[in-house]
């Protein structure tokens, strides 16, 4: 028991000490696409990844919004190209990595960031939020990296990084579309990192807890919109419990040039998985009392969508002034097509 012990302390105090030393990557004059760039997480990554030197190809759904974010990263003296982009459409992103391809060269980093969110009671949910869910998460993060696969392949390099969330690791009540999509993207890219090493690809999944991004004016709420936006924007505001969206990406850049298989970003989300990988059962129970005691029952407008910014309702803007400042920061606040990121 105690050489197995010695041998144990060994290989974790080798791996560390590895971690430390070796070689961080450069993003200096790497071409690097992000998927959902055009605001919120998405464009504060594609600035903290411009500041270190990286080559930008953004997309979105809102030209207005796309607009914006690249004359917003053109000031970090970069090259930057927006491209107008569902990424669930696999033609479309065909598009999108040809056009970055012919404007910047061929894609050296990979961020998958796109993402949609649905608050609601399981009531109110449908198949079509399901669906929507795992074709925003899964399918298209699955597209853009067989897109991008062969360049990478024929260099022997590249970096992808795939953007899931505290909701694919723990089931949270009243996101349940979201957290299968999420769920579904954590598999997926486990899976890429072990098949894709031998090409020299390293893949690395990043699960961030609350952020304030300002992505609650996006984010879609049913049943009782107004007091499930409350919950929501509350939960993202709360200084300690959510995380500035600036700190996340460059947590994210840090992991990415580190080559880490996963990172969770903030303490409560930690504190969330271990709970959830040592008592699984226990933290169901927690989450169900939640779901029971705290959270909405369903009713309202039912199946209907309401945009948060729609859903404020009697909240006080004071309790929701940090994620506020955030969607002025980060280019949360056009009300046209909305785009996924």
């Amino acid at each position: 028991m105690k050489r197995f012990l010695a041998v144990g302390a060994a290989a974790v105090g080798g791996y560390a000490l590895w971690q430390a030393v070796r070689p961080k990557y450069d993003f200096r004059g790497k071409n690097v696409l992000i998927t959902g760039g055009s605001r919120g997480l998405g464009l504060v990554l594609g600035r903290e990844l411009a500041g270190r030197g990286a080559n930008l190809a953004v997309c979105g759904r809102d030209m207005d919004e796309l607009q914006a974010a690249v004359g917003d990263l053109l000031n970090y003296n970069t090259r930057v190209v927006g491209v107008r982009c569902d990424v669930t459409d696999r033609d479309a992103v065909k598009r999108f990595v040809a056009a970055a391809r012919r404007e910047i060269g061929p894609c050296d980093v990979l961020v998958n960031n796109a993402g949609i969110i649905g608050v609601g009671p399981l009531e109110t949910q449908t198949v079509a939020d399901f669906e929507a869910s795992l074709n925003t998460h899964l399918y298209a993060a699955l597209y853009t990296t067989l897109e991008v696969l062969p360049d990478m392949k024929a260099r022997g390099a590249g970096r992808i990084v795939n953007v899931s969330s505290i909701g694919g690791k723990v089931a949270i009540p009243h996101m349940l579309s979201y957290s299968v999509g999420k769920f579904a993207l954590v598999g997926l890219s486990a899976g890429l990192r072990a098949e894709l090493s031998r090409h020299g690809v390293v893949v690395t999944t990043v699960c961030p807890g609350l952020m304030r991004t300002g992505s609650h004016l996006h984010a879609e709420f049913k049943g009782r919109h107004e007091e499930e936006y409350r919950w929501f924007a509350l939960g993202d505001s709360v200084p300690g419990f959510s995380m500035s969206a600036e700190s996340a990406a460059r947590r994210v850049a840090d992991a990415c040039a580190r080559g880490d298989a996963e990172v969770v970003l903030s303490l409560p989300a930690k504190l969330a998985v271990a709970l959830q990988g040592v008592f699984p059962g226990l933290t169901s129970t927690v989450l169900g009392l939640v779901n029971h005691h705290v959270l909405p029952e369903p009713g309202g407008v039912g199946t209907e969508r309401v945009k948060g910014r729609d859903s404020r309702g009697k909240t006080p803007e004071a309790v929701t002034t940090l994620t506020d400042r955030a969607a002025d920061r980060n280019n949360e606040h056009h009300a046209g097509v909305p785009s996924v990121g």
